[in-house]
């Protein structure tokens, strides 16, 4: 069973990130923090790695409604998106799938949140795939 929803595509790896900020936006979800983690492993143990950028991405309205439902649910936020080069030099985007994510709160009051989510990380990974462009394509 997946925990992500994801996308492959081919473009340049800045205009990816830009195109998932953008879509990510359009979808009302603000990205609170970004972890260029290629950066950090060069300054914290003077290694390589691919290109890897983790976007903790939250939308205020369903965080404030899960958050009143589960206030421990902080924990899990914000909902991760993973941009990052693959080994072919495509480039890949993995959403968190919330519906996987809030199942770990046990509680049924969340379900439509997830769900929502879960909605709105499908329709960003289609806007990535048609500005992009599919790499299978």
């Amino acid at each position: 069973m997946g925990y992500t929803i994801q996308t492959t595509v081919r473009g340049s790896f800045d205009e990816v990130v830009d195109e998932t900020i953008d879509a990510l936006e359009d979808e009302g979800f603000g990205v609170l923090t970004d972890v260029d983690v290629q950066a950090t492993f060069a300054a914290k143990l003077d290694e390589e790695f691919r290109q890897y950028r983790i976007l903790g991405a939250c939308n205020p309205g369903l965080a404030h409604e899960a958050l009143g439902e589960e206030i421990e649910l902080g924990a899990l936020l914000p909902c991760n998106v993973v941009v990052y080069e693959t080994d072919e030099g495509a480039i890949s985007v993995n959403a968190v799938d919330a519906m996987e994510l809030l199942d770990l709160a046990e509680s049924s009051e969340l379900d439509v949140i997830g769900e929502e989510v879960h909605e709105r990380y499908e329709r960003v990974v289609e806007t990535i795939d048609d500005s992009v462009g599919d790499a299978d394509a």
